[in-house]
């Protein structure tokens, strides 16, 4: 059975064709784009004419697809199948994607936001395979979470479940989510930049030596810190020690709310999960219930950065097992 799945973000766009056999899910082809800027009908266009090279690629007619689905950042509608303006996406304003890849390609189309894309794939496929209780976080961009509870993906009342990154862990901090010292403020590579950035200007102010000082402004990304705390650099060994804390905090929540058997965390932490662990794991131990907290394992993304083209296609699966149980 072949899937086509669209990874659709701010800066690139995937489209990917998949074949589910009974050994598991498998990527045969895919192709990339870099988005293009306010011109959602370009990127739309430019898909379906990937899609169509992808089946001539692999030698089979569009007909053959089973289904599509589709992964991109919030807020959308998954239900209606429309995009609403996501931040990311300047000009992407009320697009009725769902239909329009219906009708060009005469199969069902799902829609998800990327954590909620993510979090089932990750629990077919990946580090949350055989649980019925699973969370799953982005800690990319930004952070979002997309829940797998008693089996089954949950999106809530209007699909606004698993927005833990709103929620505030300080008075003050730095800002995501619209919100200062928010857990996605603390807890996002842009959490992370701005976490460095004070630490810099904190070291210029008292002459401390730090690594940090002969980075600009934007070439403090998190994976440049990272790379300097591996390096054992005091301060950004400092930035990581607060966001690990912070995640800590956030974990504990999750935790105690709704008692999963794992906890899986992409982006950044997936990449640099040892800079996280013994700052991250102090707070659980303290502030999590212990009944609760043995019970969860708490793991890197299993399926790396492959996550987001699997993501797609994992929607693209729901897609079809709901047609196949409406027959």
């Amino acid at each position: 059975m072949y899937l086509l799945g669209f990874d659709i973000g701010g800066t690139k766009c995937a489209s990917v064709l998949g074949r589910k056999t009974e050994a598991g899910l498998r990527i045969c082809r895919r192709r990339v784009f870099p988005t293009p800027k306010g011109d959602p009908k370009s990127t739309l266009l430019t898909l379906l004419n990937d899609s169509k090279a992808l089946c001539a690629e692999e030698a089979i007619a569009s007909s053959a697809i089973a289904a599509v689905g589709i992964s991109c950042g919030g807020p959308l509608d998954a239900k209606a199948g429309v995009i609403l303006s996501p931040p990311n996406l300047p000009g992407w304003d009320r697009i009725e994607i769902v239909h329009y890849f219906e009708k060009a390609l005469s199969c069902p189309v799902a829609l998800q936001n990327d954590a909620n894309a993510c979090a089932l794939a990750e629990w077919q496929y990946g580090a949350g395979a055989g649980t019925s209780n699973m969370v799953f976080l982005t800690f990319g961009t930004g952070l979002g979470a997309g829940l797998i509870l008693n089996g089954q993906l949950y999106e809530g009342t209007n699909g606004m479940a698993g927005e833990i990154g709103h929620v505030r862990l300080a008075p003050e901090g730095p800002v995501g989510y619209g919100k200062a010292g928010s857990a996605e403020g603390f807890c996002s590579g842009g959490g992370i930049a701005q976490l460095a950035r004070a630490m810099q200007s904190k070291a210029e102010r008292d002459g401390i030596p730090t690594a940090l000082k002969a980075l600009s402004s934007d070439a403090l990304t998190a994976k440049a810190v990272a790379e300097l705390a591996e390096a054992q650099d005091a301060c950004s060994l400092r930035v990581y020690r607060q966001s690990a804390e912070h995640l800590g905090k956030t974990l504990s929540i999750l935790i105690d709310l709704l008692n999963p058997e794992c906890i899986v965390i992409g982006g950044v932490y997936m990449r640099s999960h040892t800079l996280f662990l013994e700052g991250m794991t102090d707070v659980i131990e303290t502030e999590a219930l212990p009944a609760a907290r043995k019970v969860c394992r708490i793991v890197p993304a299993g399926l790396g950065e492959q996550i987001g083209d699997f993501g797609a296609l994992s929607v693209a699966q729901e897609a079809h097992k709901k047609k196949e149980a409406n027959k």
